[in-house]
């Protein structure tokens, strides 16, 4: 049996285990979050959402997100 190579990461202060190798784009459409309504910050610096497609997350990586809400 092969065994698959996880890494500790945190999003939104929550300790997480995913696969090593994952991109972001990978875990932003694993937990559902919608692309055009948040903002994403990886180990304190915002995240242009064009590329995500080529950020592999690391061993501690932090994410956070921040969704957009409306008010007056």
């Amino acid at each position: 049996m092969k065994k698959i190579n996880k890494v500790k990461i945190k999003i939104n202060g929550k300790k997480c285990l995913i696969n090593q190798k994952m991109t972001l784009k990978k875990v932003i459409t694993k937990f559902k979050i919608p692309l055009d309504k948040v903002a994403i910050e990886l180990n304190e610096n915002i995240v242009d959402k064009r590329k995500i497609a080529k950020i592999n997350l690391r061993e501690n990586d932090k994410i956070e997100i921040v969704h957009f809400i409306g008010g007056g």
